[in-house]
Order: structure tokens, then C-alpha cells, then sequence
């Protein structure tokens, strides 16, 4: 006669689903640094993390908000925002002596040209070694902005005003966000980070 339940209480983490502890643990026997991409409603955060037995060692790590320093004027968490952060944090990590990673997507679905997958697009553009299929990559036309510029440019005034005013109050017309996107790439190019 059995007693008691077999009924186990899954980690905190897991619950408040943070963690997946088997996709976690294969990454942990690769002994390699993963490229940790976060999209939230407002922001974007890149990271290169590294798995130590005493707990997880951030080496580096670049914020959406970060580009508003560099003159950013569009979405925080758009397409290509999320692009450019992982552009961002890929250079960081070259400077850092990182040169390779995995992608490390969390609880997320892998959906093809998924915005996650525009900030691996960025690091690899960096220069970092990721493995990657090239069709889980967002369009060219997505990650540059143009897909927003030409629907944009389809507005009547009113439309427009209704649609991008966050744009538009920051001084961006969103049929130049090709153009700007190009600007704030050079611009992290130029940059020491």
C-alpha cells in the first residue's frame, strides 16, 4: 500500500516560467558563453552569459536604452531596435574576448523571423560565431526598417499622425527610418564600446 504522493513541485524559476532546467542543462555541458536575447513590450536586452557552477557570470550585456544615447529615434523594441542591440552587444563581446556563442532564447517559441532572431542576426553581423539556420532570420526589409517606412509612406497625414506619433514626436519621420537605422549602425560602429 503506497503512501503519501508522487506529485513534485516543479522550481520556482520553472513555474514563473523563467527557466527551462533541460534546455538549460545541454547548455551547461557545451561549456560555452550564450547570447541571451530578451525582448520585452518596451525594451530589449542582449546578453553574453556564461554558466559557472557558483551561478550565471554576465560578461557583457547591452540595453535597447543604450541606443537612445546613441541617437535613436524609433521603437525600443521594434524589429530593428532589437537588431541594433544585438548589434550592439556583439561588439561589446568582441571587445570582451568573446568570439563564439550559442542563442539562448529562453521560454520562447523558435518562430521564423521572430524578432529574437533579429538579434542574433546583430551579433552575428558584429562579428560573433553563432550557429544558426538562415531561415529563422527576419527580412532584410524588416530589420532595416523599410517594410515601416513603405506602409508608412501608403498613410494618409491623419493616418500617419495616428499610427507613429511616438515616432513623430521624436522627431523621426518614419519614412526615413532605413536611413536612420543605417546612421545609428555606423554610429556603434564608430563607437568604443
Amino acid at each position: 500500500m503506497a503512501h503519501g504522493s508522487n506529485y513534485k513541485v516543479a522550481f520556482r524559476r520553472r513555474r514563473e516560467g523563467k527557466t527551462d532546467y533541460a534546455a538549460r542543462f545541454r547548455m551547461a555541458d557545451l561549456n560555452t558563453s550564450r547570447l541571451v536575447v530578451r525582448v520585452s513590450n518596451a525594451n530589449v536586452i542582449v546578453q553574453i552569459i556564461n554558466i559557472r557552477p557558483e551561478g550565471d557570470e554576465t560578461i557583457v550585456s547591452a540595453h535597447s536604452k543604450e541606443l537612445r544615447k546613441l541617437g535613436w529615434l524609433g521603437g525600443s523594441s521594434n524589429t530593428s531596435a532589437v537588431y541594433l542591440t544585438g548589434y550592439l552587444c556583439g561588439k561589446k563581446a568582441l571587445n570582451a574576448g568573446v568570439e563564439n556563442a550559442i542563442l539562448d532564447i529562453g521560454l520562447r517559441s523558435p518562430i521564423r523571423g521572430s524578432k529574437i532572431f533579429a538579434g542574433l542576426k546583430g551579433a552575428v553581423d558584429a562579428g560573433l560565431e553563432i550557429p544558426y539556420g538562415e531561415s529563422v532570420i527576419p527580412q532584410e526589409d524588416r530589420i532595416n526598417g523599410q517594410s515601416v517606412a513603405d506602409y508608412a509612406a501608403s498613410l494618409d497625414e491623419e493616418e500617419l499622425n495616428k499610427h507613429f506619433s511616438q515616432y513623430l514626436a521624436r522627431g523621426l519621420q518614419p519614412v526615413d527610418l532605413p536611413n536612420h537605422f543605417e546612421e545609428i549602425k555606423n554610429k556603434i560602429d564608430e563607437a568604443e564600446v
